[in-house]
């Protein structure tokens, strides 16, 4: 994981990170650094705000870092998948990636709270046009993301009962 690998550049949609070298399948790009938050520590009214807050247990999210990771982007046809690990955030190829390529995720895979939405148009000819939580994709995207093992267990909790 070398963030000298990476570097920002503005797009479309705002800013996106890229990368300068070929990535292969299941190897980290790079780990999330912002603060820990509970939801109750959240902003209010939290759909308005700018920074990225990623859920990452069922009451527990990382906020902005002030850095790269701040500027990885949502796609519907993502290239990586988030792995959390004991509070640690770790982005994940999960399909080859080659020099230029923006780097994204789709942010819906570690939603589970039913609390923020937001209208999107990633350029993907099946894009689903809002992300929200994880039960709302359609189920063979919902199938895709579990067998690619990009869904934290608090998801998956969910997803069993």
């Amino acid at each position: 994981m070398n963030c000298s690998s990476l570097f920002i550049k503005n797009t479309e949609v705002g800013k996106g990170v890229f990368t300068n070298k070929d990535f292969k399948i299941g190897e980290t790009v790079f780990e999330f650094q912002g603060g820990l938050f509970t939801s109750e520590e959240l902003p209010n009214p939290y759909s308005e705000v700018e920074g990225h807050y990623v859920q990452i247990d069922k009451n527990l999210y990382m906020g902005p870092s002030g850095g790269m990771d701040d500027f990885f982007n949502h796609s519907c046809d993502p290239n990586t998948g988030l792995k959390i690990i004991d509070n640690m955030v770790f982005l994940i190829v999960i399909k080859k990636i080659k020099t230029d390529d923006q780097i994204t995720w789709d942010y819906s895979t570690t939603m589970d709270e039913d609390n923020w939405t937001m209208n999107y148009n990633c350029g993907y000819k099946n894009c689903r046009k809002i992300i929200r939580d994880f039960k709302y994709p359609p189920i063979n995207i919902q199938k895709k993301y579990l067998k690619l093992k990009i869904i934290p267990k608090y998801i998956l909790d969910n997803i069993k009962k």
